[in-house]
C-alpha cells in the first residue's frame, strides 16, 4: 500500500548517501583505485546526490532552486564534516579500552567510515580490537595467525575490526550491513564471540 511504499522511499532516501559513499568507495578501491582517490570520487559524489537532495527541498520550500546556497552552505559541511569527524574520531564510549582507542587512526579510513556509520544508528556498539602483533595472540592464548589482517598490511593500515557480539539477531543485522557495504565478516570465537570485520585487499 502506500504507507509500505512511502516508507521504503523514505529508507532509500537516507540510506543512499551513505550507500553511494562507503560502498561506492570499497568498490573503487578493489578496481584499484588508491583508496584516498576512491574515497574523493565517492565524496563528490555524494555531494552532488545532497546538493539534489537540498533542491528539491528548497524548492518545495521556497519555490527557488537555490543551488549554490545548498552547495556551499549545506551538502559541502555535511560531506566534509562527515567525512573528517569519521576518520578521526572515535569515541571511548565506543572503545573496549584506551589501547583500541589510541589505534583508531591506524585502521583503514574506508573501515573507519564504515564503522562510524554503524555507530550512528547503534549508539551502543563497541570496538574490541583492532591492530594487533603476532605477541597478541600469544597473550590472548590463541593460535598465531600469519594471515591476520590486524597486522599493519602492505598499505600500512590495519584491515579489520573485531566488535562486540551483543546476540544473534543484532549481529545477523551488523553483519549484514557491513557486507551490504563491501567487506568480508564472521561472527566467532576466540576470548569470546565476537564480529570480525575486514576488507580484503585489491
Amino acid at each position: 500500500g502506500k504507507p509500505a511504499r512511502g516508507m521504503l522511499g523514505v529508507l532509500v532516501t537516507v540510506t543512499a548517501p551513505f550507500l553511494l559513499l562507503i560502498r561506492g568507495a570499497v568498490s573503487l578501491y578493489h578496481l584499484g583505485l588508491p583508496t584516498w582517490l576512491a574515497l574523493l570520487v565517492t565524496a563528490a559524489a555524494t555531494f552532488g546526490l545532497l546538493t539534489g537532495y537540498g533542491v528539491v527541498l528548497s524548492r518545495l520550500i521556497t519555490g527557488r532552486a537555490r543551488v549554490g546556497f545548498v552547495a556551499k552552505w549545506v551538502a559541502a559541511p555535511l560531506v566534509v564534516g562527515y567525512c573528517g569527524f569519521a576518520l578521526l574520531h572515535l569515541s571511548r564510549v565506543n572503545a573496549k579500552d584506551d589501547a583500541v582507542h589510541a589505534v583508531y587512526t591506524a585502521t583503514h579510513p574506508l573501515l573507519r567510515l564504515a564503522l562510524t556509520t554503524l555507530i550512528l544508528v547503534d549508539r551502543k556498539s563497541v570496538t574490541t580490537d583492532l591492530a594487533r602483533t603476532p605477541a597478541d595472540y600469544g597473550r590472548m592464548g590463541l593460535r598465531v595467525n600469519p594471515r591476520s589482517a590486524h597486522y599493519r598490511q602492505a598499505d600500512g593500515w590495519v584491515h579489520a575490526v573485531d566488535l562486540r557480539s551483543a546476540g544473534p539477531l543484532p549481529d545477523v543485522l551488523v553483519l549484514w550491513y557491513f557486507s551490504a557495504v563491501g567487506f568480508e565478516t564472521l561472527r566467532h570465537g576466540g576470548t569470546a564471540y565476537h564480529l570480525h570485520v575486514s576488507l580484503a585487499m585489491p
